[in-house]
């Protein structure tokens, strides 16, 4: 048995390896596409742009490491099932399930490693991987100035012929236009013969040094009719210092979550410390927020409000004791007294809202990492029933049941996920959402292939049809 084990796990091993590296190329790729926009034309030197993949590359494992094992699973007993070696096997003695004993021990090994993998090494790539793009800026701020043409740098278009110096802060021939406050093109023209980038990484801000230049500044009259002489200021200088700001020269999308939360960059115990935190904090601001209201509208803190004797002097509609000028006076109070109320329970509202999201995104990055480890083992338990089932090896149709299968997979857990954000559903539903729908199928397609039962039973579903045919066209004695 120890020979079918090795030759079992040699062959799952193989074809593993070889879909792994051919889906996380395909995957590398895709992070390539999507931040093109930060490598493109900023003469990334080599070490960094491996620096950016390699803190990129961690974040993809969740995504290819279920779907090599689901592919494989099917195209190793798909193959095994079409050359009919399953057939000898069990001709032999040895069922299915035995044959996938050594394979769900390496599974399960693999899940425990990917477990430890989402907790320790996707956290600290991710957190080098958000800070190296914020401070890209930092460590060459010449990177965001491409020679020959000109660059949006902030509230500046910057065009130089050359860059030179160990980071290429030495600029020569620089051209800057200037952008007008208003939006109505570039009123100011600076033309320089050589200039310096002075950057410091704990400063945000950057100096550009100008040396032996000119300066043009259009200048709008405050007469109409005095517009169409067109003036304008120039001056020359020996050294000019322009400021700017370098948040502008990083181009990092600061809308993404990932970047806007630090949830993907925590382990188990920093999420749970995290979580506790937040959960305490959360709680205090409702309980101050609904103190305050309750003081504004004249609730005590008790929340016991007895009941107000009724004076016989006063009548029942208190303000026919004012004039009419006096109620209005009182009406509008109440009125703005109520829009600011209805205001601060409506901002409060958002505010809690948000807070609320950002701990549903906590809870399920601390489920993803053992979600993750599941699937690896859920994958492996449909592909290799599918697998064995279908009697397919090869990239034709694995690939296409493998695509759906985990498409559906994907597509349940992101929608789980977004629901869970906004407290629609609880957190841990939304992240076992996929794993709980596809359990059922691992199951099924479990028992089918060990008991040797087809996909699809045939008969089942040509039985009605078949009797109705005999209903139509009876036999003819």
């Amino acid at each position: 048995m120890k020979i079918l084990d090795k030759y079992l796990l040699k062959t799952f091993l193989t074809t593993f390896t070889t879909v792994f590296v051919i889906l996380f190329f395909i995957f590398i790729l895709q992070t390539i596409w999507l931040f093109i926009a930060e490598l493109a034309g900023k003469d990334l030197d080599l070490p960094m742009i491996i620096k950016f993949l390699a803190f990129s590359m961690p974040r993809i494992i969740p995504l290819v490491l279920p779907l090599s094992v689901l592919l494989a699973s099917i195209m190793t007993f798909g193959d095994l099932s079409e050359n009919y070696e399953l057939a000898a096997m069990k001709s032999a003695g040895v069922s299915l399930k035995r044959a996938m004993k050594s394979l769900t021990v390496f599974i399960l090994l693999l899940s425990i490693i990917a477990f430890l993998f989402s907790n320790n090494v996707i956290p600290f790539a991710e957190y080098k991987f958000i800070n190296f793009r914020k401070n890209i800026a930092q460590a060459k701020p010449a990177l965001a100035i491409t020679e020959g043409q000109f660059s949006d740098v902030g509230f500046y278009n910057i065009k130089v012929n050359k860059k030179s110096g160990e980071n290429g802060n030495t600029l020569t021939g620089i051209t800057i236009h200037k952008k007008s406050d208003f939006g109505d093109g570039s009123k100011t023209v600076i033309k320089a013969k050589d200039g310096l980038l002075i950057s410091n990484e704990k400063s945000s801000i950057l100096q550009l040094v100008l040396n032996n230049g000119y300066y043009y500044e259009d200048i709008t009259p405050k007469k109409y009719e005095d517009r169409s002489k067109m003036p304008f200021a120039k001056s020359t200088f020996k050294k000019y210092i322009i400021n700017i700001d370098l948040s502008k020269l990083n181009k990092t999308d600061t809308n993404d979550q990932s970047i806007a939360n630090t949830n993907t960059m925590l382990n188990i115990s920093e999420l749970n410390y995290t979580l506790d935190s937040l959960h305490k904090t959360f709680k205090t601001d409702i309980i101050s927020f609904s103190e305050n209201i309750n003081q504004r509208i004249g609730i005590p803190k008790d929340n016991k409000i007895q009941p107000a004797k009724k004076n016989k002097n006063l009548p029942d509609n208190i303000l026919s004791l004012y004039k009419n000028d006096q109620k209005v006076k009182i009406l509008d109070i109440v009125i703005s007294n109520l829009a600011s109320t209805k205001y601060s329970i409506d901002a409060s509202n958002t505010e809690f809202k948000l807070k609320q999201k950002n701990i549903n995104n906590h809870i399920l990055a601390f489920y993803d990492k053992f979600v993750i480890a599941f699937a690896c083992f859920l994958m492996f338990f449909i592909g290799a029933p599918l697998g064995a089932i279908i009697r397919k090896g090869g990239l034709g149709l694995p690939i296409i049941f493998a695509v759906l299968i985990f498409i559906t997979f994907h597509f349940i857990n992101t929608f789980g996920k977004r629901i869970s954000q906004e407290n629609t559903m609880s957190p841990f539903m939304g992240a076992w959402m996929s794993s709980f729908v596809l359990t059922p199928l691992a199951i099924l397609l479990s028992y089918r292939a060990t008991n040797d039962i087809g996909l699809i039973n045939m008969d089942v579903v040509l039985a009605p049809f078949q009797k109705l045919l005999k209903k139509i066209f009876p036999s003819q004695k």
